[in-house]
Formats: C-alpha cells, sequence, structure tokens
C-alpha cells in the first residue's frame, strides 16, 4: 500500500463505484434495495477514507473511516431496515417532475457541468487531477441526493436523497475541507439524521411529503390543545 500509484489507482476506482451507487439511488424503486446501495455507498467512502490515511497518515482520516463505518454503512441502514418491517409498503413508484430515465440525463448533465467548473478552476488553482476528480464527484453526488429530495415523493426515500447528499458534502470535504471540521459536523449531521428517522417513524415513514406535513400539523394541533 506504500505504492502511491497503486494507491492513487485504487481511489480512482472508489470514487467511480461511489458515483455508481449514486446512480442506482436516484433510479432504485425497492426500499430494502435502496437502503442496502446506501449502505454499500457509505462503506465505499469509508474505504475510501482509510486509503486516504494511508496515504497521507493523517489520523483524522482514520476517525473518519472508523465514524462512516459505524454510522453510515451499519447504524443508520439498519435503522432503516428496521422502519421497513414496520410499514406497509416495501417500493416507492411515485416519480414526479423526473423519471428514471431523465433523472439519469440530467446527472450526466450536472457530471460534466461539475466538471467543466472545476476544470476552469483546476487552471488557477493548480489542482492535482485525483484532487479534481474526487472534488468532482463529491458535488455530483450531493446534487444527484438533491435530485433524488426533488423527483421522489416518499419521506423515507427523500430521506435517503439527503443521507446521499450528507455523503457527497463528505466526500467533497475529504479532499478540501478541514478533517477536524469534518469529523464535528459529521458527527452532528449523523445526529440530526436519526432524529429524523425517529420522527419518520413516529409521524409516518411511508406517507407523502404532503400528508407528512398534515400529519406533523395535526399533531402540533393536538399538543396545543
Amino acid at each position: 500500500m506504500n505504492d502511491p500509484l497503486l494507491i492513487a489507482v485504487i481511489i480512482r476506482i472508489l470514487l467511480v463505484l461511489i458515483l455508481g451507487t449514486a446512480v442506482l439511488v436516484i433510479t432504485q424503486r425497492s426500499l430494502r434495495s435502496l437502503f442496502t446501495i446506501y449502505s454499500i455507498q457509505s462503506l465505499l467512502l469509508a474505504l475510501l477514507a482509510l486509503v486516504l490515511y494511508w496515504q497521507e497518515g493523517i489520523f483524522s482520516l482514520l476517525l473518519i473511516s472508523l465514524l462512516t463505518l459505524v454510522s453510515k454503512a451499519i447504524v443508520i441502514p439498519l435503522f432503516l431496515r428496521r422502519l421497513l418491517r414496520k410499514i406497509p409498503i416495501k417500493r416507492d413508484l411515485e416519480f414526479r417532475y423526473l423519471t428514471p430515465i431523465s433523472s439519469i440525463l440530467v446527472s450526466i448533465g450536472l457530471l460534466f457541468g461539475v466538471y467543466r467548473l472545476f476544470y476552469k478552476l483546476s487552471d488557477e488553482l493548480n489542482f492535482e487531477p485525483l484532487f479534481l476528480l474526487g472534488t468532482v464527484i463529491g458535488v455530483s453526488l450531493a446534487l444527484m441526493g438533491m435530485m433524488v429530495i426533488f423527483s421522489r415523493r416518499k419521506v423515507i426515500t427523500k430521506t435517503v436523497g439527503y443521507l446521499t447528499m450528507e455523503n457527497g458534502v463528505l466526500l467533497f470535504g475529504l479532499f478540501v475541507a478541514e478533517l477536524p471540521f469534518i469529523i464535528e459536523v459529521l458527527i452532528l449531521v449523523d445526529l440530526l439524521m436519526i432524529l429524523v428517522l425517529a420522527s419518520l417513524l413516529a409521524f409516518g415513514i411511508d406517507s407523502t411529503i404532503e400528508s407528512f406535513h398534515e400529519r406533523l400539523r395535526n399533531f402540533g394541533m393536538e399538543a396545543e390543545e
């Protein structure tokens, strides 16, 4: 693992696989498969952080890898699967604004748009090719997660979109931001996502966003009374 060329190849492979999981997330209808894809995506992120730790020797990268593995690849997917057993639906067949095919086409457009933007910046800031690839896929992953939120109707599927966005921000941060800051944000966001999942369990994880808001309003009115 001390060969820089081998490490660079492994990093590129992991980045491409992460991008592939994002494509599956925006097209997947089965909730169980969706949760599995998110778990695999998070596992790939943990492996990427571990490889970067071997390359750079920065202890914060090892902490990020362990935290991502435990929280995103294990705990949150287990939470989601437990919730899945409590709801009557197993598939999310409802799309709005974008179909799976059009979502893939938009994703390709976003990827090339982000690449062109950072490629122009790379000339001015002297980005390394591997750094450029990581930042491009990180931003693209966050935008694809946003597209899931935009194009799907079920609250639980939108939640996976938020989680995918978070993974994109984490991936971008691995190549750009200060690592201790990433760890703090990662812990905070994971705690918030657990609270969101708990609220979904309480108020209707199988609902659409409109009916979910209606249930929340009814709950607030009952609490005031």
